[in-house]
């Protein structure tokens, strides 16, 4: 066989193997989720303040580009939590392995993210197809953006996050609420107290978190007390926007088309 010939065999042999090898992965690295938000149907919850929950993430898309994309399942109103006030309790919670979840649903990734407490009073959400997580059960609530996002803990730390849902989330007139400012002048409402990184968080101590929190220049903590209801809402187009603190508190956009007051 001559040189020229034997290049040219090398290269359709390599050629081979990068299709291959570009079949075989191609699974792993692209995964369309599924639409389990598809026959969501409405379901309000009161009294919720103070009350344990869990949300468990499928995470999909396209890992080459990095554009990815999570369902969102909310253990609120499953596992006994209507009686108890806790939705994910720890016997079903730590046994939870997120590598056996991700292959089960065949997703690029599984993420637990909780244990959470309500700082809200009451909700107003559709909820879609009911999972099972290892023996702990939850509903789709919502479509998030990862974007740019990891699952690492501090990677959402005052950030913009986008999520698609349709929810009405309630804080009632008379009631404490703690909010965080940004440089532009938004404010953020907390929706959940987390309990992940910081389980020695006290909820009790929430007014004074200001002191203990290191955000970027500009943004502030501060808690009021409501002179009237507020409820937080997605846009017209059912995207809201969220952000976490340094100790994975989680907030909502406030003001604007977000909610019916600026607090």
């Amino acid at each position: 066989m001559g040189a020229g010939k034997k290049v040219k065999w090398a290269i359709g042999i390599v050629a081979a193997v990068i299709v291959v090898a570009a079949i075989v992965m191609y699974p792993k690295l692209v995964v369309t989720l599924p639409n389990d938000g598809a026959d969501a149907k409405p379901f309000t919850f009161k009294d919720v303040r103070g009350h344990r929950y869990t949300e468990m993430f499928l995470i999909g898309g396209n890992a080459i580009t990095k554009d990815l994309k999570a369902n969102v399942y909310n253990t609120w109103g499953l596992n006994g939590g209507d009686a108890t006030g806790d939705s994910c309790p720890a016997a079903l919670l730590d046994k939870i392995d997120v590598k056996s979840v991700k292959e089960q649903y065949g997703v690029l990734a599984s993420y637990k993210n909780g244990p959470r407490l309500w700082t809200l009073d009451w909700i107003e959400v559709e909820m879609g197809k009911e999972l099972d997580f290892g023996g702990m059960k939850a509903r789709w609530v919502n479509w998030l953006d990862m974007k740019g996002i990891s699952t690492e803990p501090g990677a959402a730390d005052y950030k913009n996050i986008t999520v698609g849902r349709h929810t009405k989330f309630g804080f009632d007139k008379g009631k404490q609420v703690f909010i965080l400012d940004d440089p532009e002048g938004n404010s953020w409402a907390m929706k959940s107290f987390s309990l992940i990184t910081h389980p020695d968080q006290n909820f009790a101590d929430i007014a004074t978190l200001g002191s203990r929190l290191k955000p970027p220049a500009g943004w502030k903590f501060r808690s009021v007390v409501l002179e009237q209801d507020l409820i937080l809402t997605p846009d017209k187009t059912g995207t809201a926007h969220i952000t976490q603190d340094n100790f994975g508190n989680t907030y909502d956009r406030a003001g604007g088309e977000y909610s019916n007051v600026k607090p």
